[in-house]
């Protein structure tokens, strides 16, 4: 697993934490690009990302919930194989356990409860090459 460099974070333990936009490197990832604003480690219980999604993998967790919030672009999302519009403004809560995967050119804000980790990713497609 790669080691991320921690971006400046303040903050009160147990109370308050920010990060800006501005600290928070770009990476690559199975949606496209992100920017974590808040992530596991930070010793926050929730995530959010800034992601831009250009052709997501098909993926659910086992343990969190997701919302996607688009803030700008369009596309669509595949929720179990049912599609959605994704455009500004648009909310979507994804719940464990659902597989989803997003398309088009489109900027989210990603908040993860609790935290997202890499090990509560789960790739349907991998699933099934080892059954």
């Amino acid at each position: 697993m790669q080691t991320r460099a921690r971006a400046p974070l303040r903050g009160v333990p147990g109370k308050w934490t920010a990060r800006y936009l501005e600290d928070a490197p770009e990476e690559r990832t199975l949606c496209g690009s992100r920017r974590r604003l808040l992530s596991e480690g930070d010793g926050t219980g929730v995530f959010a990302h800034l992601v831009r999604i250009q052709e997501a993998s098909p993926h659910y967790h086992k343990a969190a919930t997701e919302l996607y919030y688009v803030v700008e672009g369009s596309g669509t999302m595949r929720l179990d194989g049912e599609e959605v519009a994704l455009r500004p403004g648009a909310c979507i809560e994804v719940r464990p356990g659902v597989v989803h995967a997003a398309r088009g050119d489109v900027l989210v804000l990603v908040v993860g409860v609790p935290s997202i980790s890499d090990e509560d990713t789960y790739l349907p497609e991998r699933e099934t090459e080892s059954a």
